[in-house]
């Protein structure tokens, strides 16, 4: 979409870590937790968008937000299933094996 986030019209960056005046906004408690002081608390902020995403980074947000997947560990996957009671990652493709197809094919050490 854009290159920064202080590009993008509907961003709270500007407000975040800019100062810009934002009549709608509400400062998240996450926001205001990282300090006392506004140009402090600003400059902090805006240190979080310093860097860019690795484009491989950005790919897996993508693929996982426009699936409704969980992007985390193991740990935090299985935090969400328990909260949501659904699958939060991609599940096998293809159709499930007939039981019998699949005992013949443990038998014989093929997957």
């Amino acid at each position: 979409m854009v290159e920064h986030p202080g590009e993008y019209r509907w961003s709270s960056y500007r407000a975040n870590a800019q100062g810009e005046s934002s009549t709608p906004l509400t400062y998240h408690p996450l926001y205001a937790g990282l300090d006392r002081n506004d140009r402090t608390r600003q400059v902090a902020y805006g240190e979080l968008f310093r860097y860019q995403l690795d484009p491989g980074i950005s790919d897996e947000i993508r693929a996982v937000t426009s699936d409704n997947y969980a992007l985390g560990s193991s740990h935090f996957q299985a935090q969400v299933v328990a909260m949501l009671v659904r699958r939060v990652t991609p599940g096998k493709s293809g159709r499930p094996r007939r039981r019998k197809e699949a005992r013949s094919l443990e038998l014989f050490g093929e997957d």
